[in-house]
């Protein structure tokens, strides 16, 4: 029912035949297309931790005085208080046997790394040290580009809780236009992307966030949110602050508009419920109910993650994807939007 269970069948398949496990790794990575960073426990005792060859999700390796860990993010090992000591490269394993002695090794060498640009902009807490570097300063970055690409004559920068709060900051270093927090969460709600279903999502933005109206009421906004996905989520963040009687509020976006679907874990899993895939940006801004909507440039998320363009994943704002079977997959798909199938592309069987 899940990735794990088929990385774990298909390891066990391998290990079975060939008695090595560096050799079954080595053809599990080969053999599985996507995003997989995954840590196993071997019947001898050894923790191993491997990552795929593109390396599209962060995995960290740490160490206490007495103990190994793997994290998703370095915060993780923040917590417990053990030392980063590096990353598990795209293509790596890391094996470490009872005594605490460690193996690394570079089982499938990566013609090229592909890491998720979403997670510098959304996933990773901001404390986070990924391969690109600290996540907080880049996120300062992607509103100090915004800020470069934009004029504005705002009185208020308002972030959307919580990942915006870092851009904010950038866009007012920029601007001089103040950063207050006109908008205020509720703790006990999640993320409200990641919800299953549009309904669940929608009815969350009213339990999770609440205007502040003596800082929005007669005040130009620059309301700063770190991506729009299907744009429902943000009409009611849009709404929301209207209520609060702005004179404008402009909407500015840290990620680039969203035109393709992910493979490679991120539940975006059709065109169809793309916003930016459908429309343009006039209609987006009728959508929203925003004066204006200001995206990030492809040029200035670059520029603000500070990692080669040919090093980074972002098949879900160009429609260019790292691996040949989401290629075929996204390309088959497109060229069959205007089919009313609500499936996932995966779900589906592709076109001969």
């Amino acid at each position: 029912d899940c990735d794990a269970e088929v990385i774990l069948t298909y390891l066990a398949k391998e290990l079975s035949e060939t008695q090595e496990l560096e050799e079954a790794i080595s053809r599990c990575m080969t053999a599985i297309e996507g995003a997989f960073s995954a840590v196993a426990i071997t019947g001898d005792k050894e923790l191993v931790a491997f990552r795929d060859p593109q390396g599209f999700r962060p995995l960290c390796y740490g160490r206490t005085v007495d103990a190994a860990l793997f994290a998703s993010e370095s915060v993780g090992l923040d917590t417990v208080g053990a030392e980063l000591i590096s990353n598990v490269k795209p293509g790596e394993m890391i094996a470490l046997n009872s005594q605490g002695e460690t193996v690394r090794k570079s089982l499938a060498p990566p013609k090229r790394v592909a890491h998720c640009m979403f997670e510098y902009v959304y996933f990773s807490r901001p404390d986070s040290v990924l391969d690109g570097g600290e996540v907080y300063p880049i996120r300062i970055n992607l509103g100090q580009e915004l800020a470069r690409t934009y004029e504005t004559h705002a009185d208020v920068i308002v972030p959307v809780p919580d990942t915006a709060r870092p851009a904010a900051e950038g866009i007012a270093r920029m601007t001089g236009v103040e950063v207050s927090e006109g908008l205020i969460k509720n703790r006990y709600v999640g993320r409200t992307f990641i919800m299953p279903g549009q309904s669940r999502r929608e009815d969350s933005v009213a339990l999770k966030l609440n205007p502040v109206k003596s800082i929005l009421k007669d005040r130009r906004v620059i309301l700063v949110d770190d991506s729009i996905v299907r744009g429902t989520t943000s009409r009611k963040i849009v709404n929301l602050v209207r209520t609060a009687a702005p004179r404008s509020v402009e909407f500015w976006v840290t990620c680039p508009p969203i035109i393709s679907p992910c493979f490679y874990g991120i539940d975006i899993s059709t065109h169809r419920e793309l916003i930016a895939a459908t429309k343009t940006v006039p209609e987006i801004e009728r959508t929203l109910n925003a004066d204006h909507v200001c995206y990030q440039t492809i040029e200035g998320l670059v520029n603000a993650l500070g990692l080669d363009r040919n090093q980074l994943c972002m098949a879900c704002l160009t429609g260019e994807y790292p691996t040949p079977l989401a290629q075929k997959i996204a390309d088959d798909m497109s060229n069959r939007l205007g089919e009313r199938d609500s499936r996932r592309y995966w779900e589906r069987e592709l076109p001969s």
